[in-house]
């Protein structure tokens, strides 16, 4: 081939030498042990499709019920040290 390309040769000559540092049975790990991290990719991806779409309305449902309770609970809070001042006796307005 001409310059900068990678002919059949030189593959088979890089495939010999990771072969020789690596081993076979390390290597035959490391195909599987990466076809399953691809399957579980994949399983993943398929599960949080149906989610995804779904669960976001709810948590939007979620948060704008409970942005209200913490209004009304900081208003409460605030009335009752109010309470705890020193007019204690005085009738509220």
């Amino acid at each position: 081939m001409g310059m900068g390309g990678i002919s059949i040769w030189q593959l088979l000559i890089i495939l010999v030498i990771v072969l020789l540092i690596f081993g076979t049975k390390r290597l035959t790990g490391l195909g599987s042990d990466l076809g399953n991290a691809i399957k579980g990719f994949r399983s993943a991806m398929k599960d949080g499709e149906g989610e995804g779409e779904a669960a976001e309305p709810q948590k939007l449902e979620q948060a704008d019920a409970k942005a209200p309770a913490a209004g009304t609970a900081g208003s409460t809070a605030a009335g009752a040290t109010a309470a705890t001042g020193a007019d204690q006796g005085k009738p509220k307005v």
